[in-house]
């Protein structure tokens, strides 16, 4: 099975027609056809139906797709492996919460661009569930989760850091003034919450109602930075991690509440498909988030929390 013809009939499915197909590609219309038909002579069945001008997927084409797009990027892998040269090369594509995105992965973009960069790195925002279905589908290389610690048959994950969670206040707020916040004490305040699907709001909403308190649905942010302005100009309070608010909890801007966070506390982990080739580029990538995520456990102190310290590469 030439890798040529593969590419080629997933060229097809994309474009919708051989004409389109040989624009883009910069073949004759003849050479696609050519290619296309060799393909379904050696697999004994048509992959389109002909309806005049127009192709349709057959059942046997659609059930190919998968197995093309695999052997297909299996192929660019393979000559990524091989590279003569020893500068690595590729595509990372990375998923993350906009909370990792923006306060764990700068530093370690930053510094692996430095290292290597011709590898080209593309950041996709999501919730932990998104994130996982998208390692799945292999649309993920690897993804960074804010979520409890937990296991999954199809992926490796690893956990890297215990992150601590703040309830923020502006400065002059009753509550500032509280030894300890309790649940109770939060029934008539205003709770500015992040999106749904969102790991720590889920787990702050259902403490939350186990006492009998049931914030306002209809103030969710995208945004942490818009919660985090929304909070110091006096709106309302927010649960969010302590690494997204300590600069301005630091100058003062936000006050961190004496609120007990063990039952939203999460976990910061990196996850990959258990069936993933570790490119170079990967593996390089992998063993620099190690390196990072040290560092964020000296800074939360070593005594506070237990981790999985290592990547395993092996597996």
């Amino acid at each position: 099975m030439e890798i040529r013809n593969l590419f080629t009939f997933l060229s097809v499915v994309e474009a919708g027609s051989f004409t389109r197909t040989a624009n883009m590609l910069g073949y004759a219309q003849s050479s696609v056809t050519a290619q296309i038909q060799a393909l379904e002579a050696e697999l004994e069945t048509p992959l389109f139906d002909r309806l005049g001008k127009t192709i349709v997927l057959t059942d046997a084409g659609q059930r190919l797709i998968p197995f093309a797009q695999e052997i297909t990027k299996m192929h660019a892998l393979a000559k990524e492996a091989v590279r003569s040269d020893t500068a690595l090369a590729g595509t990372l594509t990375i998923g993350a919460p906009e909370s990792l995105a923006a306060f764990r992965l700068p530093g370690i973009i930053r510094e692996y661009k430095s290292n290597y960069p011709e590898v080209k790195i593309t950041l996709k925002p999501g919730v932990c569930w998104e994130l996982r279905d998208l390692i799945r589908s292999g649309e993920l290389d690897l993804a960074f989760l804010l979520q409890p610690e937990t296991e999954d048959r199809e992926l490796h994950i690893e956990t890297l850091v215990h992150e601590k969670m703040a309830l923020i206040a502006p400065p002059d707020h009753p509550l500032v003034r509280c030894e300890h916040v309790e649940p109770a004490n939060l029934k008539d305040e205003t709770i500015l919450q992040t999106e749904q699907g969102c790991t720590y709001r889920t787990l702050f909403e259902h403490h939350l109602n186990k006492h009998g308190i049931f914030p306002n649905p209809d103030l969710e942010f995208w945004s942490i930075e818009a919660i985090k302005n929304c909070v110091m100009s006096g709106l309302g309070l927010s649960l969010l991690p302590l690494i997204t608010v300590q600069n301005e909890v630091r100058e003062g801007k936000l006050v961190q509440l004496a609120w007990d966070d063990r039952e939203e506390r999460l976990a910061t982990q990196i996850a990959y498909h258990k069936k993933k080739w570790l490119s170079p580029a990967l593996h390089e990538f992998l063993l620099l988030v190690g390196q990072h995520a040290e560092k964020w456990r000296q800074d939360w102190g070593c005594n506070a929390f237990s981790s999985s310290t290592n990547l395993n590469l092996d597996k």
